[in-house]
């Protein structure tokens, strides 16, 4: 199947299961679309217990789809910046201390209470020997929330606004973040930890971020100066998109952590470049132009995560290792969470319950899914996929449906 194909049939089921969700469902769309796509899913594997011909023919769909790749390498950069397009930085700027914390020093200690915990329920409860360093991988990969998950969450409920910059502020710098832990993770369990040195761990993970950061504001810059000599809306939206595209690749090639580098782009471009270099018509245009990508991609993805059921195992221990993944993960955030709120809470303004709120409200999505997919079959691949993809449905369908009921029911819906 060409990719013309695919991209086909992947825009249709997208637009088809978008029009149903508005039309009659009128969930937040990702959770609608994901929830049409596993229904579809599980369809077609009813089906195919009569005959296989449509399994067959949809599991090869799926596995012609480098749906890591697609995520990481492409779809990321535009889903990132275009949230942090629309970010206010001067709220962000107010509560930068514990959203760094929370991405930062928040997803390491994550990663290791839910690797430590996971290893323990794996080899002892489960079952399934498992070596700790792979268990450390999938709490690299499940601790980051998703901002594209939490962000479309966020826009159908209103949630306070001091809530709301801290969910949003460290759903765009934590994945960046945990994407780089899991990446020195992920060369440790290659190549052994007695061949990795502690300095060239320190120098991996400076270079990500410091250098991703600093990519991202040479790239504004650059936009701020280009936008600011010119007045044409056309190419001024031409331009983001060439940042955004070329500098994720730039990144890349200099082993820079490229989603920190469009966040930061996203941030400079979204506040300084568009308020002083562009005219009204641009900022209108590029407004549409972003949300239009946004809405497009995200459907897409949310689509592919449900039918990545098709090639998920079912195999009873995995299940039973995925349930208890759930409880692993929320309870791990919960107490991650809890030292940095209790530590800024006479500083900064925290909702009552934030931690609450944050754990239950901490989604996951297709950042874990993809980072899952990329781990190598003697990392427990299959194990791990499956796992990750228990926590991301239920996360995305489950704590998506009943976030705002526990904001409502806390009492602090519409505070400031």
């Amino acid at each position: 199947m060409n990719i013309f194909t695919i991209i086909t049939i992947l825009v249709v089921l997208s637009s088809i299961f978008s029009y149903i969700n508005v039309r009659f469902l009128r969930l937040p769309s990702t959770i609608g679309l994901m929830i049409m796509a596993i229904i579809l899913t599980l369809i077609v594997l009813l089906v195919g217990t009569f005959d296989a011909r449509l399994t067959n023919t949809a599991e090869n769909l799926m596995r012609s789809i480098d749906l890591g790749g697609l995520i990481l390498d492409v779809m990321l950069s535009f889903l990132l910046f275009a949230g942090a397009l629309h970010t206010d930085w001067g709220r962000l700027k107010e509560q930068a201390a514990p959203i760094i914390t929370f991405a930062t020093i928040g997803v390491l200690a994550s990663t290791f209470v839910v690797g430590t915990l996971f290893f323990w329920v794996s080899n002892h409860l489960v079952g399934y020997e498992i070596g700790y360093i792979y268990c450390l991988l999938f709490g690299a990969l499940i601790s980051p929330t998703d901002p594209i998950a939490v962000l479309g969450i966020l826009k159908k409920i209103g949630v306070p606004k001091q809530l709301e910059v801290k969910f949003v502020g460290e759903s765009l710098f934590n994945d960046g973040v945990g994407v780089v832990i899991f990446l020195t993770l992920f060369s440790i369990a290659e190549r052994g930890i007695e061949n990795v040195g502690a300095s060239e761990i320190a120098l991996l993970f400076a270079e990500e971020v410091l250098g991703g950061v600093a990519l991202g504001l040479a790239l504004g810059y650059i936009t701020l100066h280009l936008t600011r000599s010119i007045d044409d809306y056309e190419t001024e939206v031409m331009i983001t998109l060439a940042i955004v595209m070329g500098g994720y690749l730039l990144a890349s090639r200099l082993h820079f952590s490229g989603p920190l580098a469009v966040v930061v782009a996203g941030l400079f471009i979204g506040n300084s470049a568009r308020e002083t270099a562009m005219s009204e018509t641009t900022r209108l245009y590029l407004d549409r132009f972003w949300e239009l990508v946004d809405v497009f991609l995200n459907a897409i993805l949310f689509v592919l995560i449900g039918l990545e059921l098709l090639i998920i195992s079912f195999a009873p221990s995995y299940l039973i290792a995925g349930a208890i993944a759930i409880v692993i993960v929320l309870i791990s955030r919960f107490l991650v969470l809890k030292t940095p709120i209790y530590f800024f809470k006479d500083k900064l303004g925290f909702v009552n319950r934030t931690d609450l709120i944050m754990t239950w409200g901490g989604l996951r999505g297709g950042i874990s899914v993809a980072l899952a997919l990329s781990l190598t079959d003697d990392m427990n691949r299959e194990y791990l996929l499956t796992v990750t993809y228990i926590v991301v449905v239920f996360s995305i369908i489950v704590q998506g449906l009943t976030v705002e009921k526990l904001i409502k029911r806390l009492g602090v819906m519409g505070a400031s």
